[in-house]
């Protein structure tokens, strides 16, 4: 899944970056959302940015994750403001100066879209094996109700069945260049929405 990819040419990457800003700003979960979380694409990842900068002009506070120095410690999650400086962390990720403040904590985020590597219907997703959505998310394994965490992924990183482990937190959708999928109980909506 990682060499596909890195194997997208330039314009495939930014024509599904595009169609995600069509399919996400379609649904409810963007809509009511005040606060989202976000990634920096890396490796051919679904690029989230042309979707953050439409969430900046619609008034949304955005949040980029943020290593922390101890190694197991959860993701941080500060202010991002398209445009300002980013700067890379140990793993070459460009990330927020914490230096500028505004972090937010996990429980108060509505909306996290997260990168993945692959996906299945049942909501599982397999990321890049570092554990840290994982580990800053793991209470929602204990009934909480937000954030939702939305992964962001090409439609052929969908997979028919990824292997679960007990330290895995499921995500409630994913959104891909085609549509959203819906695999939270609490969503009210079909398993699958196409959006336009």
């Amino acid at each position: 899944m990682r060499d596909r990819r890195r194997a997208l040419t330039a314009d495939l990457r930014q024509q599904a970056a595009q169609s995600l800003v069509a399919v996400l700003t379609s649904q409810a979960v963007y809509h009511s959302a005040r606060h989202i979380a976000a990634y920096v694409a890396v490796e051919g990842e679904l690029d989230p940015m042309l979707l953050l900068l439409r969430a900046h002009e619609d008034g949304k506070q955005l949040y980029l994750p943020v290593l922390q120095a101890k190694r197991d410690a959860p993701l941080g999650f500060f202010r991002y403001t398209p445009g300002i400086a980013l700067q890379p962390n140990r793993l070459g990720i460009p990330e927020p100066p914490v230096s500028r403040g505004g972090c937010i904590s996990p429980q108060s985020l509505d909306l996290v879209l997260t990168p993945l590597v692959a996906f299945d219907g049942n909501g599982h997703r397999l990321g890049m094996g570092g554990g840290f959505y994982d580990r800053s998310f793991a209470f929602l394994r204990t009934g909480a109700v937000k954030p939702m965490l939305l992964g962001l992924a090409y439609e052929f990183q969908r997979l028919e069945q990824l292997h679960e482990e007990n330290w895995d937190v499921a995500l409630a959708g994913v959104a891909t260049e085609r549509r959203c999928y819906f695999f939270d109980s609490r969503e009210t909506k079909p398993a699958c929405t196409t959006g336009s």
